[in-house]
This record gives C-alpha cells, structure tokens and sequence, in this order.
C-alpha cells in the first residue's frame, strides 16, 4: 500500500477521507474525540509536505440536509487538535477550476476560518473541511457521478477513516478508482495492529467478544476461535447463541448471566479473570453487560483483569470505548480501534472493500 510519503504532494490538493462520525455533545466539544484526534498525524504529514487538505467525511446517517449534523460544528475542536486554521466549504464549486476553498465567500460564515490561537479571522487556510457526504444520496449509493465530484476537488486521494473500510460508498471505494491514493497514517496503524492479532500474535492471545447481534460477532467468534488460545463470550450474545443452538469450538467459553441476564454471572467473571491473567495479548470488542442501564460489574472486572495482566491489550467498538471512557480506563489499553464494523470484519478475516483498492 501507498503512504503518503509516496506521492509528490507538495502544492497539490489532497483529499482527506476522515472519521468524523462523532457525537456532537460533550466529548467532542469539550475533550475531542479519539477518532478526530487520529486524523492529526495525517494533516501534520500532509502539512509539512505543503498539500491542500480537503478533509471530507460524514456524520450519523442523515437522510437530507440537516444542519444539526453538519461538519461545520467539528471545526472548532478539529482547529484545536490541528492547531491550524480550517475553512469550511458546504457545497461544490461549480466546475473544478472554480475550487480555491481557501477564498471567502458570499456567505460569510463560509470560507471562513478562526485563528485558534487569536481568535481572530482570517481568509486563508491550508486545510478546508468539507460538508457532511452523508447529505448527498450519491454517497451511500457509490454514485460514480457523485465520486467524480469529489475526484474533481483535489490532485490525491488519502483514506484515513478505518471506521468505514467496511462500506462500499462513493468517497471509500470510487475516488480512489479516479485518484492517485495512498494510506493515511492512523488506518496504517489500524491495519498493522489488527493484522499482528490476525497473523502474529504473542501467546497466550484471549479474545473477549460481547454485545449483541449474533449475525456479525459469529463470524468474528468462528475465526477467532482458530487463532486465540481463549474466546471469552458475554453480553447478549449468550442467550443468542443458546436460542440459535449454535455449537461452539471447545477454546470458546461462553458465559453464564445474572441480573436477569443483563451482566455476567460472579462464576463467570471469576473464570474470565482466571482465562486473562495468562494473557499475552488480548483483543475487546463489545461490552459484557448492559452497563448503559447499570449493570457494569462484569465489564469493569474484565477491563481490570485485561489492565493488570499487563498484555498488549487492542481494545474497539462504540459501546466498549464508551464504557472504558466512562470509567477512565480507555487511556490503560495499548491501542484504541477507531472501527467498529470495521474491526470486526477484520478479525472475521473479511475483505475490507476501502482496503482492496488501496493494496
């Protein structure tokens, strides 16, 4: 795969393929998110190499134009983690000559950027970002009309949004088919990281699997259970697995739940425990308990076996970063997977179809 190191960028526009799916309440105003802070490394390479950025993304799953979920919100703690001034851009220019982004507009509250550090205006800006993609059909739809849009916006192409590998949308799998790209630097991690739990991890390796929706963690479960010395299996997924009378291979253990099956058993608990002490390496991916309605028991004492084990711990998915941020412990694990989907059709050992047209 292309990095970005490998393509002359210098005074060339570069398109950005971020992860900007965050919430737009608290953390993401007030202590950024760890997917906007993933994108740094990337705007800091792409910078020093005296590229354009256009940072494109989308975020939650807007059926129209909504401004409560435009990208314009992300500008402030995106211009706090970049230290650099953005622009934001809500439409396409009409024809690809016509796209400075660094320009003011008619509208003054487009094209124009704040001084993070003064607070005061300015009119230039290295780093443009643009409207939610979400907001145009041809984005889901991988719209070829659509992904020439974008194409028409910049001279390269880099996908840094390991978050959305998985989908099969314009910005993901049809500008790279128009554009010269390359790997940004956290989906370089993402792939390594994940790729060593797959091909070369340090025994014992215990995978932990919880949550719900049987149909996209068995396969994670089936594959991991060839690789791992221990699958650990909690959640919902218990009773799913039960109801659907799905047999399991003899390294996976499936808990035993309490509290009217919303948290793991105390026997449970004690056998995981036992399981992670031995750990070398341990990957998390969905939390043991409903811990959104208070049942957290199981969850915190996982979290705690995996942290005093002292193994290289990969831990991903919404609800477990969640969890762990909660609890401030997220900060404990050695890496932190932006992908939820994503990082389990990995380690399904499926084909990411955004991966395929960067190899």
């Amino acid at each position: 795969m292309k990095q970005i190191a490998d393509l002359p960028l210098s005074d060339k526009k570069v398109l950005l393929r971020a992860d900007l799916d965050v919430p737009l309440t608290g953390v993401a105003f007030e202590e950024a998110s760890t997917r906007l802070t993933n994108l740094k490394p990337s705007v800091d390479q792409l910078f020093n190499e005296n590229a354009k950025i256009i940072i494109i993304g989308h975020i939650d799953r807007p059926q129209k134009p909504d401004p409560a979920l435009s990208t314009r919100q992300l500008i402030d703690p995106l211009q706090k983690i970049f230290k650099r001034t953005i622009v934001f851009k809500k439409d396409f220019p009409p024809s690809p000559e016509a796209s400075h982004f660094a320009e003011a507009s008619s509208d003054k509250s487009e094209g124009q950027a704040v001084n993070p550090d003064t607070g005061s205006g300015v009119l230039e800006s290295q780093v443009t970002l643009f409207e939610n993609l979400r907001f145009w059909p041809g984005e889901v739809n991988n719209d070829q009309e659509f992904a020439r849009k974008l194409a028409n916006l910049a001279d390269f192409y880099v996908n840094d949004a390991f978050g959305n590998c998985h989908r099969s949308h314009a910005s993901m799998v049809g500008v790279p088919q128009l554009l010269p790209s390359a790997v940004g630097s956290h989906l370089k991690t993402e792939i390594d990281e994940l790729s060593k739990l797959i091909k070369n991890p340090q025994h014992p390796l215990i995978a932990i699997v919880g949550g719900a929706k049987i149909e996209t963690k068995l396969p994670v479960i089936e594959n991991l259970a060839k690789i791992a010395d221990f699958v650990l299996v909690g959640g919902e997924l218990p009773i799913e697995i039960k109801k659907f009378d799905q047999r399991t291979a003899d390294n996976v253990i499936v808990a035993a739940l309490a509290d009217e099956n919303k948290d793991l058993s105390q026997e449970s608990i004690e056998k995981f425990i036992k399981v992670i002490k031995s750990a070398k390496t341990v990957v998390w991916n969905g939390p043991q308990g409903m811990f959104e309605e208070g049942f957290s028991h199981g969850s915190l004492s996982v979290a705690k076996a995996i942290i005093e084990s002292g193994a290289h711990c990969v831990v991903g998915g919404g609800e477990t970063t969640q969890f762990l941020e909660q609890n401030n412990l997220l900060s404990k694990f050695s890496f932190v997977s932006a992908g939820g989907g994503a990082m389990l059709d990995f380690l399904a050992g499926k084909k990411l179809p955004a991966l395929e047209l960067l190899e």
